[in-house]
């Protein structure tokens, strides 16, 4: 029988999460945790490099461990943990760094949109605002990858380059050190469909950049106004409608079930239906997945939950991991 692949998944703790994160992310990584051995982290020195508030860091990280587990974690199944946790994340890091070369660096997306906007703004130092930070996160997101001996990474397509740095370093070590220890290669994971754009309010993508987005936990009586609020064009009630040109039929459709966007659509293209009643559905679609979360959720937010409880034990689970693969590395490389 072969063995469980490892299936590992990362959030950094930026921000309360949104419904576009939901179903493109959590609820993807909740499903493959029935099927793989899944390690899910809170990447905490990630967000670092933007994150100076340490209230915020502190409530956010939380925020992110209550919302997995309150979008149905099983702990028992599934480890998560705080990267900041894991020390021998930042040792495996220093060793990868001495491997990689600065030129692979100077390709990663994160750092050239810095240089390019700054090149458009016509400032000569293309490196103005970068931290080292910044310009080292694909190895420490490549060192979060290979120390769990990870086997798939679900990515977004845009964020391929991730994982692809995560082979290209471990293809460097086990080159000169594969006598020692292998690491193993991981593979991207992409996402089916179309969850993975979410269309926001205004009908781009969903996303706290361009702040049309519908938090996830948001209290009823507010997310019902939110969802009033979303544009709708003036055609009246007893006219057809284009159910595929409206951002709230879209979003109904990742709600609601098979039988009731049928309906809906039929009396949207044959007139009779207005869009306050739209509206109305997609609030009762969305507020009856996400209300029991909201309710475990703070619960979980709460200062005496069993949430710190999770993550220790979590930790330990992740560090016996994380301490055989980086004895195997310093045997490898002659630090023993």
């Amino acid at each position: 029988m072969a063995a469980t692949k490892t299936y590992l998944t990362g959030v950094k703790p930026t921000g309360e999460p949104h419904l576009g994160n939901y179903l493109g992310a959590l609820k993807p990584a909740l499903e493959a945790a029935r099927e793989y051995d899944a390690y899910y982290f809170i990447a905490d020195y990630h967000a670092l490099t933007t994150v100076r508030d340490p209230e915020v860091m502190r409530h956010n990280v939380r925020s992110v461990a209550a919302t997995w587990l309150a979008c149905g974690l099983d702990p028992e199944r599934t480890v998560i943990y705080r990267q900041s946790d894991i020390p021998e994340t930042f040792e495996l890091t220093w060793i990868l760094s001495c491997v990689t070369a600065k030129g692979l660096m100077n390709r990663a997306h994160a750092y050239k949109a810095v240089r390019d906007r700054n090149a458009a703004a016509g400032n000569a130092d293309l490196d103005a605002g970068v931290n080292m930070g910044l310009f080292n996160y694909p190895i420490l997101m490549a060192v979060d990858i290979l120390i769990m001996e990870t086997d798939l990474v679900p990515v977004g397509r845009d964020q391929a380059q991730h994982v692809e740095y995560a082979a290209d370093i471990a293809g460097s070590f086990n080159h000169l050190f594969g006598d020692g220890y292998t690491f193993r290669i991981p593979q991207g994971v992409f996402p089916e469909g179309d969850a993975s754009v979410l269309p926001g309010i205004d009908g781009r993508k969903m996303s706290k950049s361009y702040d049309n987005h519908i938090p996830l936990f948001l209290p009823e009586n507010k997310l019902k106004k939110l969802i009033r609020r979303i544009p709708t064009d003036s055609t009246p009630v007893e006219a057809p409608k284009d159910p595929d040109s409206s951002v709230v039929f879209q979003l109904l459709t990742h709600f609601a079930d098979a039988d009731q966007v049928a309906a809906t659509r039929k009396r949207l293209e044959a007139g009779g239906m207005g869009w306050g009643e739209l509206k109305n559905e997609l609030f009762e679609a969305i507020n009856a997945e996400v209300a029991p979360m909201r309710e475990r959720y703070e619960q979980l937010m709460a200062p005496d939950s069993e949430l710190d409880d999770i993550l220790a034990e979590g930790a330990r689970r992740a560090r016996e991991r994380a301490r055989r693969v980086l004895a195997q590395v310093r045997a490898a490389i002659g630090i023993d």
